[in-house]
């Protein structure tokens, strides 16, 4: 249950540069985050979108700039439901050694360039699901892009996210030695309790949870934390108005945290018809992560595009209709850090590839990410009153899903960031 929407709405609409420019964007339409409108136009006051609809139909401010966007869609900013903006492809530097050996600093170097990019991208929030080693870089980060110190996207974040005692990595080392881990253990009542309270305390806006990994006898995803200790986390979080998200891709960890109250199940890979029912009854969402595995199995040696698909995404592909059967609410998100920061509309290409409809892409990437974030009164849709996050892309992304790539204005809490 959700019990501080004011509050965490209230904090995170203070990510926004202050501006008094005014703007009257006249584009060839304007897709609201539900239905596209021919001959609209949006007026921008400060950070806000003041009016929306027929030009004829509305009352333009005086020495108002005017920007037209002759052949484009405006449309609410998009929303990346999972990034990681302190990791880098994994083709680049393994996860094991950029949690072990790339020093802090670097990491945060390196995430001032992705938030650039995410922005620029037309990405203009992000929920960042954990820091993967780097502590709480990631709430300074969002301090930065806060204060107007560095460009970027507005951002929800995780901070640590929280395994089980053995379960994640990094992993093969000689037991004598303490090997600093990609997240922070928590075990039993008292251990859960003050883990996800002193998480809170130091800047986590969502507390994510690993409720199955890779720790079977033989290397196999099995289920970490009891019903029980899922429950717990989301009784504790929820009572400081913070949601609880989960990283599951068995049938029985997806159960459990289903059961526990969790909101957003992350993957999912192996996700039953009963488990997506259960997930449906339930209102937990999916945010499948596509793109993620696709980019693994490239760079272990799969030639997309001419190597027959591996098993994994054949199983990924049947999963996922099966959630869309189930109308299992769908969160878009492409775990983007594994793959390249900037490239995040590869999530949506790949929803459509797999049988997304493509209008209901953009809705979900839009204003549905936005309603499952608890942002929908803040942002997610063209509409009076909401945050002026907008962006404009060459032609028509309701039919086209690459549209989203060709992106001519990024504007966000009123300021432009690009115009092309």
């Amino acid at each position: 249950m959700w019990l501080g929407v004011s509050l965490f709405s209230k904090s995170f609409a203070q990510n926004s540069p202050k501006t008094d420019s005014a703007f009257v964007l006249r584009p060839s339409q304007v897709f609201d985050g539900q239905e596209l409108h021919k001959n609209w136009v949006v007026v921008v006051q400060g950070e806000r979108i003041t009016a929306a609809g027929p030009a004829s139909s509305l009352t333009l401010p005086q020495n108002a700039r005017t920007i037209d966007l002759p052949d484009q869609t405006l449309m609410p900013g998009l929303i990346e439901g999972h990034s990681h903006l302190l990791l880098h492809p994994y083709n680049e530097t393994s996860w094991n050694d950029q949690v072990l050996k790339e020093p802090d600093a670097l990491r945060v170097a390196r995430a001032t360039v992705h938030a650039r990019n995410t922005l620029l991208a037309g990405f203009t929030t992000v929920r960042d699901l954990g820091s993967e080693g780097a502590e709480y870089a990631d709430v300074g980060l969002k301090q930065a892009i806060d204060q107007g110190i560095i460009p970027g996207p507005r951002m929800l974040v995780a901070g640590k996210a929280i395994i089980a005692t053995g379960s994640y990595g990094p992993k093969g080392f000689d037991p004598a030695f303490e090997v600093p881990q990609g997240a922070e253990a928590a075990d039993g009542v008292d251990n859960i309790t003050r883990v996800v309270r002193d998480q809170i305390g130091k800047g986590a806006d969502i507390i994510k949870v690993y409720a199955d990994y890779r720790w079977g006898p033989n290397g196999e995803a099995l289920p970490t934390f009891t019903l029980a200790e899922l429950k717990l986390m989301v009784e504790v979080a929820s009572s400081s108005g913070r949601p609880v998200v989960a990283h599951a891709s068995t049938p029985e960890g997806m159960r459990r945290a289903a059961e526990a109250g969790i909101e957003t199940i992350e993957h999912g890979d192996n996700g039953t018809p009963e488990v997506f029912k259960l997930m449906a009854k339930k209102n937990v969402a999916l945010c499948p992560t596509l793109a993620a595995g696709d980019a693994i199995l490239q760079y272990n040696g799969w030639r997309k595009g001419t190597d027959p698909e591996p098993a994994r995404i054949t199983q990924k592909r049947n999963s996922f209709k099966a959630a869309l059967a189930a109308k299992v609410p769908i969160s878009v998100g492409g775990d983007v850090g594994v793959f390249t920061h900037g490239d995040n509309a590869r999530e949506l290409e790949m929803l459509v590839d797999y049988g997304m409809p493509t209008l209901e892409v953009v809705r979900a990437a839009t204003a549905g990410n936005a309603k499952l974030f608890h942002l929908d009164n803040r942002l997610g849709r063209v509409k009076e009153g909401l945050l002026a996050d907008l962006i404009s892309v060459s032609g028509d992304p309701t039919k086209d899903i690459s549209a989203v790539r060709k992106v001519r204005l990024v504007m966000k809490g009123g300021k432009i960031y690009r115009q092309r």
